[in-house]
C-alpha cells in the first residue's frame, strides 16, 4: 500500500546537529561547493555557524557555577571576590598592584616583584596598607608593569561566577554575578 505523505508531516532536518567535528564540517562544505549552487553554499555556511555556536554554548554551559577570570578591575572581598589577576604580554622585572576604594582613594599597594608573561593570579587578603581589614564594599585595582625600565602592557582580570549562559547576536555570552555579561572568548582562566 502506498501512503501519501504531506511535506508538512515530515520531521524537520537540521544538519547542524550532525556537524560535530572538523572533518564532518569540511565534508559538508566540500559537498556544497561541488554542487555549485550559491544558495546551497550560503545555507551550508549558516548550518556550520549554527553548529559551532551550539558547541560553544554546550561548552559554556559546563561553566555554570564556576569562577572565571575575565577582563575587568573589580574586587568585592565581601562576595568572596578576593581572587583576581592580570595578563602580561611580556615578562616584567617589576609588577605593582594598586587597590583603591569606590571613591578612588588608595587602599593598598602590593609589590609583586618580577612576573612571567601570560596570566598571573593572586588573592587580596582584604587588608589595607596598615594591615587593617577594609569594610565590605566595591574596590578596584590597577597593575603597573615594568621591563628594562620601560612600562609594559598589563591587562586587569577580575573573578566572576558564571550564573547562566546565553546565545545572542554577539555570540555566546556568560552571565556573571552582579549582572555582568562577558563573551566566551574573554575567559582567561577557569576555577
Amino acid at each position: 500500500m502506498n501512503r501519501k505523505i504531506k511535506v508538512s508531516e515530515l520531521a524537520e532536518f537540521d544538519p547542524s546537529k550532525y556537524l560535530d567535528d572538523d572533518e564532518a564540517i569540511a565534508d559538508y562544505i566540500r559537498l556544497a561547493i561541488e554542487d555549485g549552487h550559491p544558495g546551497l553554499l550560503a545555507a551550508a555556511l549558516g548550518d556550520v555557524a549554527r553548529a559551532r555556536g551550539m558547541t560553544q554554548v554546550a561548552q559554556a554551559a559546563g561553566l555554570i557555577g564556576h569562577g572565571v577570570l575575565v577582563p575587568g578591575d573589580k574586587l568585592s572581598p565581601d562576595e568572596g571576590g578576593n581572587a583576581f589577576g592580570f595578563e602580561l604580554a611580556l615578562p616584567a622585572d617589576k609588577v605593582t598592584v594598586s587597590i583603591s576604594d569606590a571613591a578612588g582613594r588608595p587602599i593598598r599597594n602590593i609589590d609583586l616583584g618580577s612576573k612571567q608573561s601570560g596570566v598571573n593570579v593572586l588573592a587580596w587578603d582584604g587588608l589595607n596598607d596598615s594591615g587593617q581589614s577594609v569594610p565590605a564594599g566595591s574596590y578596584r585595582f590597577s597593575v603597573e608593569a615594568v621591563a628594562g625600565g620601560q612600562s609594559i602592557s598589563a591587562s586587569t582580570l577580575h573573578l566572576g561566577m558564571v550564573n547562566s549562559v546565553s546565545q545572542g547576536s554577539q555570540g555566546v555570552q556568560l552571565n556573571l554575578s552582579a549582572s555582568e555579561s562577558v563573551g566566551y572568548a574573554d575567559i582567561r582562566q577557569i576555577f
